[in-house]
């Protein structure tokens, strides 16, 4: 199969895939009793909510990876990343402070990145650190809690579970077993070896300003629209979870140190707030969740979401979004339970 049989044939997987989504949620709609109309606009009220708040940022993180892809060579990136593979996956995990994005603006970045020599465990850990650790969500944490302890643990524990999470790809994989063929580099296979020899020579010059940007729009149309898909897939799921099940449901269930933090970890996944703005939901939390729960919700969340989810699917391969999703969720679920059960606030 070539490789526009290929591509018209994701379409028609994707495609086929929000159209099921749309079917099942009309059907459980229908299936809840309420009345149709009124839960259909719920619905469509809390999509649109969720897909304009994210657009902005993917465009933005598009943006960035147009850039990338236009002014940064493979051998910038092999020059700037540590060898060491717990140095550069430390990089990779501050790296948010350079390319201030959310989680739907980062994946796109990420990807660029990769086709670019970026290593595999620092794209990782950049992707699963970078929603939070960058200084648009220090701003509005700070703004929330102010100085404290949550603001204090939502960016330790975000940097030890993406570093952690790096390591473990960056000794026990390889690029080509992570990442998607369309996405692993040709020359250096995302491994960060620095090109040497034929291979340095064959690389483009770098453009001037104008034509640069011009490649830079191009490129990032291209992403926005590739991305895009995934994201709105995603949204019509957590829409959907949202519509259906309700937050005074799950609120009910968060009582104790265990089940809390697991509640408020589903909670994050459902309602797939950008990371900008978490702080403020998670503050309507205070007086009924406890501390470890709410660090949960403000470190797992901007890692993994329903929308993110679906996203990571044009970078990864399809078990490596599941260890994605099961790393972040049972580190963030211990650290949790154990603030709840040994720290007191």
């Amino acid at each position: 199969m070539d490789a526009e049989a290929k591509t018209q044939l994701r379409r028609l997987i994707l495609g086929s895939a929000a159209a099921a989504v749309v079917a099942v949620g009309i059907l459980a709609v229908l299936a809840t009793g309420n009345d149709a109309g009124t839960t259909i606009t719920i619905f469509a009220t809390r999509f649109l909510g969720i897909f304009i708040e994210a657009v902005p940022f993917l465009l933005l993180g598009s943006l960035v990876s147009g850039l990338i892809d236009a002014f940064v060579r493979a051998d910038d990136i092999a020059r700037i990343i540590p060898r060491n593979p717990a140095a550069a996956t430390l990089v990779g995990t501050l790296m948010g402070f350079t390319f201030p994005v959310c989680e739907c603006g980062v994946v796109p970045v990420v990807r660029r990145l990769y086709m670019k020599g970026l290593p595999m465990s620092v794209g990782i850990s950049f992707l699963l650190a970078a929603p939070v650790i960058n200084p648009i969500v220090l701003a509005s944490t700070y703004v929330a809690f102010g100085f404290g302890a949550v603001l204090i643990g939502r960016f330790v524990i975000t940097i030890v579970v993406a570093c952690v999470v790096g390591l473990v790809f960056a000794y026990t994989a390889r690029p080509q077993d992570v990442l998607r063929p369309t996405t692993v580099l040709p020359v250096m296979g995302g491994s960060g070896a620095v090109l040497t020899g034929s291979a340095s020579l064959a690389l483009p010059a770098r453009p001037s300003l104008l034509p640069g940007l011009r490649i830079a729009v191009r490129s990032a149309n291209r992403e926005f629209f590739d991305m895009g898909r995934y994201l709105i897939i995603g949204t019509l799921l957590a829409a959907l979870m949202q519509t259906l099940v309700s937050e005074s449901t799950l609120t009910a269930l968060g009582r104790g140190p265990v089940i809390s933090v697991i509640v408020m970890q589903l909670l994050a996944f459902v309602l797939s707030v950008c990371s900008t703005v978490d702080s403020f939901l998670a503050l309507a939390f205070t007086g009924t969740f406890t501390t470890g729960s709410i660090l949960a919700f403000l470190t797992f969340g901007p890692m993994v979401d329903i929308k993110s989810m679906l996203m990571f699917a044009g970078v990864f391969k399809r078990r490596v979004v599941l260890y994605l999703i099961l790393l972040p969720l049972l580190m963030t679920l211990l650290v949790g339970v154990w603030i709840n059960l040994n720290v007191a606030f």
